[in-house]
Order: structure tokens, then C-alpha cells, then sequence
């Protein structure tokens, strides 16, 4: 029996992670033509079309979703054993590293997150960009180095992650306003003027809206915004009262009247995530190390 060829689990890798046979020829610096052969070559050597067309594009069979998470492992370990080894000189790093963060993070953590990073690695910058929704292919094309979220079910499966605290919702209302005195009911907060943080459109139902719907009760949402500090900047001008995560808001909150809420709602775990290609990139992990600790203190 002859003995595969190795290359192919790169080449398999990159057309998996891209599902286009020119992008991944383009990241791979080979012709179309070449990258179309090497497909039907993976496909000899598995036996499974891998990649099929639906409409213009490509989708992964059950397979190719099987090999995937096997593939970009294989693949890492084999660059790490290839990488000759450095001593990683903090003092002498200059490097840009883009991290993605949820709504909040920057107000919270960033700072404390700036100051220790300018600590070790003074010629190192950090970019702080939106996250306007969970899609992960910033992750994979390389155009965000570091993610900050709630690993949700679309979060790709090859990806890294590691949680960095818990959180869980609280109330908040500006000082003075009803809520803020007298006995909070379920029936009350629900019938309160809502602003509604949601970046997916305004019939979405969040773990909140799921413990009051078996009460019978359902949250007057009179406001519908995308992000906590644009809630909480509504309701200090406003009678209306916003729900949001305690750690990810306590800077945001200052002036403001917060309360815990008349119904339980479970826990939600914020974690970071990254590319398998920088899992053992020594100045990666190093960040990583700085992300957790900052969150592990705050």
C-alpha cells in the first residue's frame, strides 16, 4: 500500500477553514487549476466529496466536518515540531495585536489590560475593535488576532478558547426611579419600559425572556439597542431600565441604580478565543496570559 501524502493534510486544512477553492489557492499561493486537483486527490485518498456546491459556494459534507477539528490539530502540532524554538524577548517586542471584544469589555478591562501589557512589552499595541456579531471568520483569515465572548453553538469547533470569568445579569435604572424603592415583583420589572439589548433583530429571546415566559410574563420592550452601553445610556436619561451582565458593565454603571433581578437566571461564562495557527506562537500566549490575569483581578 502506498504511503499518503502528507502535504495533503495542509492543502485539506486551508480548503476546510476557507470553503472556496480560489481562497484557499490564494492562501496557499497555488493556481486554481492546482488547488481543484488537489481536492480530487483528497477526495481519492477519503473516499467523500468533502466539499460540495450548494448555489455558489461550497458547504462541507458530515466528513469534512468530522476531519476538521482532527485536521487543524494535526496541522498545528506538525508547524510547532517544524518552528525552531525562540526565547521570546518581551522588552524587544514590537507587535500589533488586534483583539475583538464584546460590548463593555474595553470599558472595563482595558485599561488595566493596557497598563500590564505596557509593562512587559512597551513596543507592543494593542487595537480594540467591535464585536457586531459572533461570526468567527475574522479568527480564521487572521484579521483578528483575539476574541472576547459567550462561546456560543455557531463558534467554528476548531477554534481555541478558555473562560476568563463568570458573569450574570443584574437590573439597572437611573437613581430615583421606581424600581429603585419598594418590593421588585416579577410581574413589576416585567411590566417596566425595557430597553432590549440585541444584535439580531427584535424577536429575539434571551435567557431572561425564558424564565418569565413559564410565569406567564413577558417584558414590555419599549427599546431595542445593540450594545449594553448604549442600553445603559438610555436609561440614565430615561424611565427605562435595562438588564445586563454585572463584570461587563460595572464601569458603565457608575451614578446608576442596580438591583438584583426577581427571577433566576442562569450564569453566562465569558472566555477568550483565537486561531489555532497562534496557539503556540510564544508572544500569543503571552497575551493570552495578560488577558486572563487582568480579568482574573478585576
Amino acid at each position: 500500500m502506498s504511503r499518503p501524502d502528507l502535504n495533503l493534510l495542509v492543502t485539506l486544512d486551508v480548503l476546510l477553514a476557507e470553503g472556496h477553492v480560489a481562497r484557499a489557492a490564494r492562501r496557499l499561493q497555488l493556481s486554481p487549476s492546482a488547488m481543484s486537483r488537489a481536492l480530487a486527490r483528497l477526495r481519492a485518498a477519503t473516499g467523500d466529496p468533502l466539499l460540495v456546491r450548494a448555489g455558489r459556494g461550497l458547504v462541507p459534507t458530515p466528513r469534512a466536518l468530522e476531519l476538521r477539528t482532527q485536521i487543524a490539530g494535526l496541522v498545528e502540532r506538525a508547524e510547532a515540531a517544524l518552528r525552531p524554538l525562540q526565547t521570546l524577548d518581551l522588552g524587544q517586542l514590537v507587535r500589533s495585536f488586534t483583539l475583538r471584544t464584546s460590548d463593555g469589555f474595553v470599558e472595563n478591562f482595558g485599561a488595566a489590560l493596557m497598563a500590564r501589557v505596557a509593562r512587559d512589552a512597551p513596543g507592543v499595541r494593542l487595537r480594540f475593535m467591535p464585536k457586531p456579531d459572533k461570526d468567527n471568520t475574522p479568527l480564521r483569515d487572521g484579521g483578528v488576532d483575539l476574541d472576547t465572548g459567550v462561546v456560543g453553538t455557531s463558534t467554528g469547533p476548531e477554534l481555541h478558547a478558555q473562560a476568563l470569568f463568570r458573569d450574570h445579569f443584574i437590573g439597572v435604572v437611573r437613581a430615583g426611579h421606581a424600581l429603585s424603592r419598594g418590593k421588585l415583583s416579577a410581574a413589576r420589572y416585567a411590566a417596566a419600559g425595557h430597553v432590549l439589548v440585541s444584535r439580531r433583530g427584535p424577536e429575539t429571546k434571551g435567557p431572561i425572556d425564558h424564565v418569565l415566559e413559564p410565569l406567564g410574563l413577558e417584558r414590555n420592550v419599549v427599546a431595542i439597542v445593540g450594545g449594553f452601553s448604549t442600553a445603559l445610556a438610555l436609561v440614565r436619561n430615561s424611565e427605562l431600565v435595562a438588564s445586563v451582565p454585572e463584570r461587563h458593565t460595572g464601569h458603565l454603571r457608575a451614578g446608576l441604580h442596580s438591583f438584583v433581578l426577581p427571577v433566576p437566571v442562569p450564569e453566562i461564562t465569558v472566555s477568550m478565543l483565537w486561531h489555532p495557527r497562534l496557539h503556540a506562537d510564544p508572544a500569543h500566549r503571552w497575551l493570552r496570559g495578560c488577558v486572563h490575569e487582568v480579568c482574573a483581578q478585576a
